[in-house]
Protein backbone atom coordinates (compact mmCIF):
# COMPACT_ATOMS: atom_id res chain seq x y z
CA UNK A 1 0.00 0.00 0.00
CA UNK A 2 1.48 3.25 -1.20
CA UNK A 3 1.29 6.02 2.09
CA UNK A 4 0.54 9.38 1.37
CA UNK A 5 2.88 11.12 3.62
CA UNK A 6 1.76 14.31 5.51
CA UNK A 7 -1.91 15.44 6.54
CA UNK A 8 -4.92 14.09 4.14
CA UNK A 9 -8.64 14.74 4.13
CA UNK A 10 -11.34 13.94 2.21
CA UNK A 11 -13.95 15.81 -0.80
CA UNK A 12 -17.23 13.67 -1.11
CA UNK A 13 -20.06 16.04 -3.72
CA UNK A 14 -23.37 15.15 -2.67
CA UNK A 15 -25.35 13.42 0.39
CA UNK A 16 -24.53 10.09 1.19
CA UNK A 17 -24.90 6.75 3.25
CA UNK A 18 -22.48 4.83 5.71
CA UNK A 19 -23.04 0.85 6.02
CA UNK A 20 -21.72 -0.50 8.79
CA UNK A 21 -21.65 -4.48 8.74
CA UNK A 22 -20.34 -6.94 11.23
CA UNK A 23 -20.79 -10.77 12.69
CA UNK A 24 -19.54 -11.67 16.34
CA UNK A 25 -19.09 -15.58 17.05
CA UNK A 26 -20.20 -16.03 20.03
CA UNK A 27 -19.76 -20.19 20.07
CA UNK A 28 -16.74 -20.84 17.92
CA UNK A 29 -18.33 -24.03 16.87
CA UNK A 30 -20.16 -22.41 14.46
CA UNK A 31 -16.82 -20.19 13.64
CA UNK A 32 -17.02 -21.57 10.00
CA UNK A 33 -19.96 -20.40 9.58
CA UNK A 34 -19.42 -16.99 10.24
CA UNK A 35 -16.02 -17.18 8.20
CA UNK A 36 -18.37 -18.57 4.94
CA UNK A 37 -21.02 -15.60 5.80
CA UNK A 38 -17.94 -13.10 5.74
CA UNK A 39 -16.44 -14.33 2.56
CA UNK A 40 -20.11 -14.15 0.71
CA UNK A 41 -19.64 -10.32 2.01
CA UNK A 42 -16.83 -9.49 0.40
CA UNK A 43 -17.99 -11.46 -2.96
CA UNK A 44 -20.63 -9.40 -2.85
CA UNK A 45 -18.91 -6.46 -2.84
CA UNK A 46 -16.54 -7.55 -5.67
CA UNK A 47 -20.36 -7.79 -7.41
CA UNK A 48 -20.90 -4.37 -6.35
CA UNK A 49 -17.70 -3.19 -7.36
CA UNK A 50 -18.22 -4.84 -11.30
CA UNK A 51 -21.57 -2.58 -11.64
CA UNK A 52 -20.63 1.38 -10.02
CA UNK A 53 -23.77 2.47 -11.18
CA UNK A 54 -25.51 0.24 -8.21
CA UNK A 55 -24.42 3.07 -5.98
CA UNK A 56 -21.69 1.69 -3.69
CA UNK A 57 -19.00 4.42 -3.69
CA UNK A 58 -16.35 2.14 -1.87
CA UNK A 59 -15.65 0.19 1.31
CA UNK A 60 -13.26 -0.69 4.23
CA UNK A 61 -13.17 -4.49 6.06
CA UNK A 62 -11.45 -4.16 9.37
CA UNK A 63 -10.83 -7.41 11.57
CA UNK A 64 -11.71 -11.10 10.90
CA UNK A 65 -14.13 -12.82 12.47
CA UNK A 66 -15.75 -10.30 15.36
CA UNK A 67 -15.10 -7.45 12.03
CA UNK A 68 -16.73 -4.65 10.89
CA UNK A 69 -16.67 -3.72 7.16
CA UNK A 70 -17.44 -0.09 6.22
CA UNK A 71 -19.46 0.80 3.35
CA UNK A 72 -20.31 4.24 1.63
CA UNK A 73 -23.28 4.45 -1.22
CA UNK A 74 -24.47 6.96 -2.60
CA UNK A 75 -27.94 6.95 -1.16
CA UNK A 76 -30.32 4.64 1.25
CA UNK A 77 -32.48 3.90 -1.78
CA UNK A 78 -29.46 2.44 -3.75
CA UNK A 79 -28.43 0.18 -0.29
CA UNK A 80 -32.11 -0.64 -0.45
CA UNK A 81 -32.24 -1.47 -3.80
CA UNK A 82 -29.15 -3.52 -3.73
CA UNK A 83 -30.44 -5.38 -0.50
CA UNK A 84 -33.54 -6.43 -2.09
CA UNK A 85 -32.48 -7.14 -5.57
CA UNK A 86 -33.65 -10.68 -5.92
CA UNK A 87 -30.94 -11.05 -8.71
CA UNK A 88 -28.10 -10.13 -7.08
CA UNK A 89 -26.12 -12.27 -4.64
CA UNK A 90 -27.34 -10.88 -1.11
CA UNK A 91 -30.36 -12.10 -1.42
CA UNK A 92 -29.71 -15.83 -1.38
CA UNK A 93 -27.35 -14.93 1.40
CA UNK A 94 -29.84 -12.81 3.13
CA UNK A 95 -32.54 -15.99 3.34
CA UNK A 96 -29.45 -18.40 4.03
CA UNK A 97 -28.44 -16.61 7.02
CA UNK A 98 -31.52 -15.70 8.55
CA UNK A 99 -32.62 -19.43 8.54
CA UNK A 100 -28.99 -21.10 9.95
CA UNK A 101 -29.21 -17.92 12.77
CA UNK A 102 -32.83 -18.80 13.92
CA UNK A 103 -31.87 -22.68 14.93
CA UNK A 104 -27.89 -24.15 14.67
CA UNK A 105 -25.86 -20.84 14.11
CA UNK A 106 -27.40 -19.20 17.12
CA UNK A 107 -24.05 -18.96 18.60
CA UNK A 108 -22.84 -16.43 16.17
CA UNK A 109 -24.44 -12.98 15.26
CA UNK A 110 -24.85 -10.01 12.58
CA UNK A 111 -25.42 -6.63 13.21
CA UNK A 112 -25.62 -3.45 10.81
CA UNK A 113 -26.11 -0.18 10.97
CA UNK A 114 -27.04 2.65 8.74
CA UNK A 115 -26.61 6.79 8.58
CA UNK A 116 -27.48 9.25 6.33
CA UNK A 117 -24.93 12.13 5.46
CA UNK A 118 -25.88 15.10 4.24
CA UNK A 119 -23.27 17.06 2.17
CA UNK A 120 -20.52 18.56 3.78
CA UNK A 121 -21.82 16.82 7.37
CA UNK A 122 -18.53 15.40 7.53
CA UNK A 123 -14.89 15.61 8.38
CA UNK A 124 -11.81 13.48 8.34
CA UNK A 125 -8.57 13.31 8.37
CA UNK A 126 -5.28 10.97 7.81
CA UNK A 127 -1.88 11.39 8.70
CA UNK A 128 0.60 9.32 6.62
CA UNK A 129 -1.58 6.45 6.10
CA UNK A 130 -2.86 4.74 2.75
CA UNK A 131 -6.40 5.50 0.76
CA UNK A 132 -8.20 4.80 3.69
CA UNK A 133 -12.14 4.66 4.74
CA UNK A 134 -14.07 7.75 3.60
CA UNK A 135 -11.56 8.33 1.10
CA UNK A 136 -12.18 4.73 -0.84
CA UNK A 137 -15.25 6.95 -1.35
CA UNK A 138 -14.20 10.40 -2.25
CA UNK A 139 -11.63 12.40 -3.54
CA UNK A 140 -8.28 12.43 -1.27
CA UNK A 141 -7.17 15.88 -0.55
CA UNK A 142 -4.25 17.34 1.51
CA UNK A 143 -5.18 19.63 4.38
CA UNK A 144 -4.34 22.97 3.81
CA UNK A 145 -3.97 25.79 6.25
CA UNK A 146 -7.61 26.94 5.78
CA UNK A 147 -8.64 23.68 6.41
CA UNK A 148 -6.37 22.81 9.10
CA UNK A 149 -9.03 21.89 11.94
CA UNK A 150 -11.93 19.30 12.28
CA UNK A 151 -14.13 22.52 12.54
CA UNK A 152 -12.86 24.67 9.63
CA UNK A 153 -13.32 20.91 7.72
CA UNK A 154 -16.83 20.58 8.72
CA UNK A 155 -18.07 24.11 7.66
CA UNK A 156 -16.18 24.06 4.22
Amino acid sequence: MDINPGRWTVQLEGDFVVFLIGAKVHDPSVGQHVTDLLVAMVAMLGELEQDPSQGLLGYQVWGTDDGVIVQYWRSFEALEAYAKNPDAQHAPVWRAWNRLAAGEVAGAAIWHETFKVPAGAYEAIYQNMPVTGLQKAGTPVTVTEARATARQRLTA
